[in-house]
This record gives C-alpha cells, structure tokens and sequence, in this order.
C-alpha cells in the first residue's frame, strides 16, 4: 500500500481575509488522466486547507504519484483544473515547494552541506541564507558533525534524513511526500 502526505505550513505575509477564510492550499476538481487507454485517475477532486496535513493511500498502481506529478506541473491532466496556492502552478510557486520523490536520488560524491546550499539556490535561496539553513537543519538532527562528509560516506539511515532535508532545505510552505516510508 503506498502512501503520499501533503504537508502544509502556516503560510506568512497572507492579506488578513485569507487568514479568517482558510485559504486552500491545493485544489484538485475533476482531475483526470490517462496512458495509453487506461485510466489511472478518474474525475478526482478534493482540497487540502493550509495548515492541515492530508494522507491518500491506496495500493500500488492507484495513481498516487500520478497525482502528485500532476499537482507539481511535472505531467498535466487530461481534463480538471489543479490550483496551488490558489492558482495554476508557476514558477514562484513552485520555489514555494518542498518535494521528496517515490525514487530519491542524491549526489553521492558531494559533501552534505555543500549539497544540501546548492538544493535550496536551486528554490531561489541566497548562498549564504542557504548555508545558514542547512547548518541549522543538519544540527537540528544531530548531523551537523557529519557536514563536510560525502553522502556515500553515511549510513542508509543518515542517507534518508538527508534526503528529507534537501525536501524542506528552503522552508517552502507546501512540502509533498511521496512514499515517505
């Protein structure tokens, strides 16, 4: 059984009426897609409020990470409508998420704070603000002593936190993970 959580934070610097009202972080109507023939996801449509933590399971093969890969804008839908943040999903808005993939991936040979500064210049961090997070990121787990090693260098487990770090290296306010366990 696969599992996908939606974590969404407390949004900062929102208009006061957005506050009051719960704006909905992801909006997913009618959402729909199919490969070759074959239905994986059929007119879904739910929302998810900031603040709230959200959980779909299903088993393997139910379109879970069709449905994430559409809610990034990596894949469209064939037909329904998909919001983040209240609008079809940019480039500013994407910078504003934290994403940890089904098939993680890190750079094995790159040393932890190196890797973890150039993840977040890549959401648009500054170098210097980026290597302030991942110090305090990698303290905050224990594994600041660990910082000049490479990642091939630590244990599957250290591997793992790394990874999920690199997913909220940049304190976005929508953080997705797919098969986090």
């Amino acid at each position: 059984m696969g599992i996908f959580f939606v974590f969404c934070t407390e949004l900062t610097l929102l208009p006061y009426e957005d506050i009051v009202n719960r704006m909905h972080v992801v909006e997913v109507e009618g959402a729909s897609k199919s490969f070759g023939g074959t239905d994986v996801i059929r007119d879904i449509s739910f929302s998810v409020e900031q603040g709230e933590i959200f959980g779909l399971l299903g088993p393997n093969g139910a379109g879970k990470t069709t449905l994430i890969r559409m809610l990034l804008d990596i894949i469209r839908p064939d037909s329904g409508e998909i919001r983040v943040f209240g609008v079809s999903l940019d480039p500013a808005g994407k910078d504003r998420i934290g994403y940890l993939p089904e098939e993680r991936g890190l750079y094995r040979k790159t040393k932890l704070v190196d890797m973890l500064v150039y993840l977040a210049q890549l959401k648009n961090v500054s170098r210097k603000q980026a290597r302030v997070n991942a110090e305090s990121l990698l303290r905050s787990l224990g594994l600041y002593e660990h910082r000049g090693k490479r990642v091939e260098e630590l244990s599957k487990g250290m591997q793992q936190k790394i990874q999920f770090l690199s997913s909220i290296i940049h304190y976005p306010d929508l953080v997705v993970l797919d098969e986090p366990f």
